[in-house]
């Protein structure tokens, strides 16, 4: 499956919540009423947009529509696509994490527990792999074993190199030593798996600082990515987490998962607008190659039915 059929499967749910009042806008040729409108921002609510980012969406399409009176249904998704790009595409660029520079390119995953950040560290080392990258997995999550033996899983099924030790390490010392031997090894990228954290326990988010500190004595800039892992059900609730992150330990950019499992997709959006943090990624299924480059045109236009440009690679 390609990755157009992938994203636009993921976003299948989300897509139901606006197809049905979207298409009935496109049968109506008629003039716009206010309770279509209506209709059209419970929508948006319903596949988690945000109060506040549907209220701007709607605010500004009103306006171009009280500019041309005689707008009917036929012209809403039109509408609709370029003011969901408008707030998109507002982000930082979104670059694709790369390995140049200083090298190895190190990548912090961080979060709650249960979001998905071990799978989307297996996901992105396959990304990397396929790019003929050499991946080195560091399991800094020392306080629950499982966690080590499921990253371990994933570095056996992938072929690729893992920094594993005794559960009660201290977890800095373990990126420390996961840095100093992809040094040792000549490989391109550490991709670091920390515990499952509240953004409400200073203490932890405290260690995620010693363990910036730990990269940092071996490579200039390190962490070069540190990647905030939301996953889509939890929709709006998760925005408190990723601000509180993004304050104390700088995160650069949002893997958004199990899109493929809910219709609160439109949550991206209400993260773009509301954190000004670009979403590099976005979790699609369960596979190994179920990690799809957020791109702003490709998204909107999965959510709203559109098709996909083919010029895009």
């Amino acid at each position: 499956m390609g990755w157009r059929a992938r994203l636009q499967r993921a976003v299948e749910r989300t897509r139901e919540q606006l197809s049905q009042r979207l298409d009935a806008f496109r049968r109506d040729r008629q003039a716009l009423t206010p309770e279509q409108l209506a209709d059209l921002e419970a929508g948006l609510l319903a596949a988690d947009v945000g109060l506040p980012t549907t209220k701007q969406i709607l605010s500004r399409l009103r306006e171009r529509l009280e500019r041309n009176p005689e707008s009917n249904g036929t012209a809403v998704r039109a509408l609709l696509r370029e003011e969901l790009l408008a707030v998109l595409q507002s982000l930082p660029p979104t670059e694709h994490t790369g390995v140049a520079g200083a090298s190895p390119v190190v990548v912090f995953f961080v979060g709650v527990n249960g979001t998905g950040k071990t799978t989307s560290v297996a996901k992105l080392a396959y990304r990397l792999q396929q790019e003929r990258k050499k991946v080195l997995l560091c399991a800094a999550d020392t306080f629950r074993a499982a966690a080590g033996e499921q990253l371990e899983m994933w570095a056996d099924r992938l072929g690729c190199e893992i920094l594993r030790q005794q559960p009660g390490s201290d977890p800095a010392a373990v990126v420390y030593d996961a840095v100093k031997a992809a040094q040792t090894r000549g490989l391109d990228a550490v991709l670091v798996d920390t515990a499952g954290r509240l953004h409400t326990r200073s203490n932890l988010m405290a260690e995620l600082e010693k363990m910036k500190r730990a990269a940092q004595k071996l490579v200039v800039g390190a962490p070069q990515e540190i990647l905030l892992v939301l996953d889509a059900p939890t929709g709006q609730n998760g925005l408190a987490q990723a601000r509180e992150f993004t304050g104390r330990v700088g995160v650069t950019g949002i893997v958004l998962t199990k899109l493929d499992g809910t219709a609160k997709g439109g949550v991206t959006i209400a993260i773009a607008r509301d954190l000004t943090l670009p979403i590099r990624y976005l979790g699609t299924g369960e596979q190994l190659d179920d990690l799809v480059e957020f791109d702003a045109e490709a998204f909107v236009d999965s959510l709203l039915g559109l098709p996909i440009s083919e010029a895009r690679t």
